[in-house]
């Protein structure tokens, strides 16, 4: 399973990287991507829309199932990757390279709480 070190991680398995200018990009962890099998549809948050941390902001589809992505910190949609819903199979391709949108974060130390690469292979044990 591949688990990046330069991540963070949420228990509802998106990762978290933070970019240069502060803003940091989602995206689905590749245990995700392959718990769900071949990605056929995304949803992706409007711009501008204000989030809560853990709240449903963008549902990611399969032929499997359907499956909510949630916000891991509280902040505002700057951007979403337009690209990855006309090609929801880059995310099957490579789950940490397709981010699926962008947060700027209203309070910075929302991201201390995330979990590291560590504690997150920890909660999805041997799966």
């Amino acid at each position: 399973m591949n688990i990046p070190a330069n991540l963070k991680y949420t228990p509802s398995h998106e990762w978290v990287r933070t970019e240069a200018d502060g803003t940091v990009s989602v995206g689905i962890t590749d245990h995700a991507q392959a718990a769900l099998g071949d990605l056929v549809y995304l949803e992706l948050p409007e711009v501008g829309r204000k989030l809560a941390a853990a709240e449903a902001c963008a549902v990611v589809e399969s032929v499997k199932a359907a499956s909510d992505v949630y916000a891991p910190v509280a902040g505002e949609v700057v951007a979403v990757n337009t690209p990855v819903t006309d090609a929801p199979e880059q995310v099957n391709q490579d789950a940490y390279a397709a981010w699926l949108f962008r947060i700027k974060p209203a309070d910075a130390a929302g991201l201390a709480r995330l979990l590291d690469a560590r504690a997150y292979e920890a909660t999805i044990g041997d799966a």
